[in-house]
């Protein structure tokens, strides 16, 4: 068994790469993703390119299933049992509100009132337990909940970091009577400190649980139907993967699975290009998303906002997402403005121009009308031809007579906001967060983001670009080159002066042997085993945290307790690198322990993807017309795929391949490098 399979499920697309990893081979497919149930593209596009699921060492899997599922609020009906006086928590938040200005807005959390059932109970803040769990209370409400019809619940008990017995003793009452496995307990998904964040992340959890569970369950079990016995591994939001029983139990980790996929695949590859400063922009058929890698490291962010009141406290790479995807349907408002998305026409029924029974314009219907996109050759295999006359009479129909616009400048003008769309994005994921852009190289991907390649470069004036050698299945290709990662956080809540050292390093000591653990339980081969250690400090009186990297010592396997001494020169030298000064006199004070524990798996030699021999006169295949800002351009045709290293075009072409299109605007080069890669450049004046 040589070959590892990626695939990820975008909106639009099923995406899958397969490398044979004693030859270095790879081959792609791209397939329309099946709806409801996407297991069958999942199927599908494997199939397009292995017939002998035996030969297969290990399928890695990006999903949207959970990420749909929230955003759709699409999960399944679930109960609460919490805390005598804690059932309203979910829907006061952070008395937060959908819209910052104004006095009204509503909000319904994924469980109704009915259904978050209350027990004595209480533990407090210091781990002291005032009030025993009552479990003939805990059992009844198990039951309520199970005759109303509940798939899934979730136990929030208060102050449950600080102590979990009284979770614990309720949570094994509960599973030793639910129906199923799908009991989320909080002090097991995320013990630490902000009752509402915990008790979120862990309801979110319960309700993906049933739809992620059963749809992995499906994978994983027609897989082996097809003679697959190697390892069966889902990607995390923060970038690692894990086990399918690991993701089964904690969904929730899975929320931004697919994205951060591509941004995997997106550092490894500009690492071995030699750009270190990377911002990547992921275009699928719904979304844009962005990203942003600084000296080779992506951003992390210990918590998001799947939607609003849809808190997630788990550790996720930074990824901003708008409707920018190909496609996203262009309308025009009462007040005569132009706008792209955030409506999408998905796979079904797709764009105008695949004729499926769409009759509102897209941006992928713009690029057509504009002769970037060949009629002829559609990606994802499914359709003969794409149909530019209905594209043109739709663009017509609800942008170009709304506006006085003619068919080519009311595709212009849809371009032109969809760009300026995600030049925005990127601006956000750079400029607002202190990073010059100028200092960054672009990596557009995804089915159409080498589409636009240009326009972003001259949008946020950024110098160059770097398109994968297959960029429309970049997420797929990072889910054959991600680690294994475990994350872990116990909340310690103490003064530095009274941190009691053993108990910190008993927690830490706990986190690495677990993670270690599954690391050994993986079929997969590492590398190198990493362990990075992080705390979350502050000045008292502080709300907002830093976050503090503490070196740690192995004796073998056991860690050894860091001094205090220690922990407090981590946290000046954090601090004043975080805000260039200290605080006088500052009492610091220890709020979290986070453990990441990574299993660094091989990554595969970029170099085998490049080119073999070939010529730039065999790699063209014709020219056709294609319009850029205001005129027609005589432009020249190449089959990507067979330019050879070091090969040169010089901007208006078109570089065609399976999975995507490359447009090169006037004025800009591109450049095949040794990974096959393009680097597009601004030409010299």
């Amino acid at each position: 068994m040589t070959k590892m399979i990626g695939v990820d499920v975008g909106g639009t697309f099923t995406d899958v790469f397969v490398l044979d990893e004693a030859t270095g081979v790879a081959q792609v497919a791209k397939v329309p993703t099946t709806r409801p149930d996407q297991s069958g593209g999942f199927l599908d596009g494997i199939h397009q390119q292995v017939d002998d699921l035996s030969s297969v060492a290990a399928v890695v899997h990006g999903t949207t299933a959970g990420t749909n599922a929230l955003l759709e609020r699409k999960g399944a009906k679930i109960g609460v049992i919490t805390t005598q006086g804690l059932r309203d928590v979910l829907e006061m938040r952070r008395r937060d509100r959908p819209r910052t200005w104004g006095l009204r807005g509503d909000f319904s959390p994924v469980v109704p009132r009915n259904l978050r059932l209350e027990v004595p109970e209480r533990t407090l803040a210091d781990g002291t337990i005032r009030t025993p769990v009552d479990l003939e209370a805990v059992t009844a409400a198990a039951q309520q909940l199970i005759d109303e019809g509940c798939l899934a619940v979730a136990i929030l008990f208060a102050n449950a970091y600080a102590n979990a017995e009284n979770e614990a003793m309720a949570v094994a009452a509960v599973r030793g009577m639910w129906p199923n496995d799908h009991v989320s307990c909080s002090s097991e998904i995320l013990p630490e400190i902000r009752e509402f964040e915990r008790f979120s992340t862990t309801a979110l959890n319960a309700y993906l649980q049933p739809e992620v569970s059963g749809y992995i369950t499906r994978l994983d079990q027609a897989l082996t139907k097809g003679g697959f016995t190697g390892e069966f591994m889902i990607v995390q939001s923060n970038g690692g993967v894990m086990g399918t029983e690991t993701a089964c139990r904690l969904p929730i980790r899975t929320a931004l699975s697919g994205p951060a996929a591509g941004v995997i695949a997106a550092g490894h590859i500009a690492a071995t290009a030699g750009f270190d400063n990377v911002i990547t922009g992921d275009m699928g058929g719904t979304s844009f998303d962005v990203a942003l890698i600084a000296q080779g490291q992506s951003m992390l962010s210990p918590q998001t906002s799947i939607d609003f009141g849809m808190v997630v406290r788990n550790p996720m790479i930074e990824i901003t997402t708008i409707g920018a995807g190909g496609g996203s349907i262009a309308w025009v408002d009462k007040g005569g403005l132009l706008n792209i998305g955030p409506e999408s026409a998905g796979s079904t029924p797709g764009p105008v121009a695949y004729g499926q029974g769409n009759d509102r314009p897209t941006v992928t219907d713009a690029n057509v009308v504009l002769g970037r996109i060949d009629p002829e050759n559609p990606i994802g295999g499914k359709l003969d031809r794409l149909d530019v006359e209905a594209a043109a009479k739709a663009i017509d129909l609800h942008v170009g007579q709304k506006l006085n616009l003619s068919t080519v400048e009311a595709a212009e003008a849809i371009l032109r906001i969809a760009n300026s769309r995600m030049a925005g994005a990127i601006r956000l994921v750079s400029i607002e967060r202190g990073f010059d852009p100028k200092r960054f190289a672009f990596m557009p991907f995804g089915g159409g983001g080498a589409l636009h390649t240009g326009a972003i470069l001259n949008e946020v004036g950024i110098g160059s670009a770097i398109v994968p050698r297959y960029p429309g299945v970049t997420s797929a290709m990072g889910c054959v080159i991600a680690d294994m990662r475990q994350d872990f956080v116990q909340t310690i809540n103490t003064l530095t002066a009274t941190l009691d050292t053993d108990a910190l390093r008993s927690v830490l000591q706990k986190h690495i042997d677990d993670g270690m653990a599954l690391l050994n339980a993986a079929q997969t081969r590492f590398d190198a085993r990493d362990i990075v250690v992080e705390l979350d400090m502050a000045y008292v009186g502080q709300t907002h945290t830093v976050a503090v990297p503490l070196p740690i010592t192995l004796d073998g396997t056991a860690v050894k307790a860091p001094t205090i001494e220690e922990v407090e020169a981590a946290f000046d030298a954090g601090y004043q690198a975080t805000y260039g000064r200290l605080l006088k006199n500052g009492t610091r004070r220890v709020m979290n322990l986070r453990t990441a524990v990574i299993g660094r798996r091989p990554k595969f030699d970029l170099t085998t993807l490049a080119p073999k021999g070939g010529t730039v006169e065999a790699a063209h295949t014709g020219t056709r017309k294609v319009h850029f800002g205001d005129a027609w351009f005589e432009t020249m045709i190449y089959n990507r795929l067979d330019l050879p290293v070091g090969a040169e075009i010089k901007g208006p072409a078109i570089l065609v391949q399976p999975d995507t299109t490359v447009l090169v605007d006037p004025g800009l080069t591109a450049k095949v490098d040794t990974s096959g890669n393009t680097i597009i450049t601004r030409d010299e004046d």
